[in-house]
Parts: structure tokens; C-alpha cells; sequence
């Protein structure tokens, strides 16, 4: 089950449950929509995979209590600001490839 995690690595910004915001790559590292854009180039800092929108757990009971308030979003802070210049080195060449061929 993802952890929802509640803040963007690189800038910190809230991502809160219901966000569609967050960004997540097949680890769950979770970044906003800016910084996957803006710096990190669709390339994840961690693994090098490509990221997608993170899926809204519901926060209503629709069916067998899976919501928020029986599965509820991690608290667990993750910060790992990211070197622009460092990033643009590692990924440079891979970025231009689609992350389902990385």
C-alpha cells in the first residue's frame, strides 16, 4: 500500500492525501508536479525511473473501509533537496529516453 508520503523531497512543500500534485516513481519516491517539471526533468534522483501522478486514496468508506481514515497518509517527513547541477549531470543521459525504456 503506498505510504502517501506528505511533503515533496526536493522543496518541501506540502503534498497532503488528496493532492494531485504529487508525483511518485515506482519506489514512491514523491516530488510535486514543479520540481518533476522544472528541475528534475521526469527523472527521479534516487533510481532514474520516471515518475506518474500519485493515485487519491479515497477519504470516504465508499466499500470494505478502504479510506484514509482505516489506511491514513505517513507523517514521515522526507527531505532531500536535490543540486540542480548534479541532477542535470545524471540525467542527462537518460532523460530523453522514455522512462519505460530506462
Amino acid at each position: 500500500m503506498l505510504a502517501l508520503r506528505p511533503n515533496c523531497e526536493n522543496c518541501g512543500i506540502e503534498l497532503l492525501p488528496h493532492s494531485t500534485d504529487a508525483m511518485i516513481c515506482s519506489y514512491e519516491c514523491t516530488f510535486c508536479k514543479n520540481c518533476v517539471d522544472q528541475i528534475l526533468n521526469n527523472v527521479c534522483p534516487n533510481c532514474g525511473g520516471g515518475f506518474c501522478s500519485r493515485p487519491v486514496r479515497p477519504s470516504n468508506n465508499w466499500k470494505n473501509n478502504n479510506c484514509l481514515k482505516n489506511d491514513p497518509a505517513s507523517e514521515k517527513i522526507v527531505l532531500k533537496p536535490v543540486s540542480k547541477e548534479q541532477h542535470d549531470t545524471f540525467s542527462s543521459h537518460i532523460k530523453n529516453i522514455a522512462p519505460e525504456k530506462r
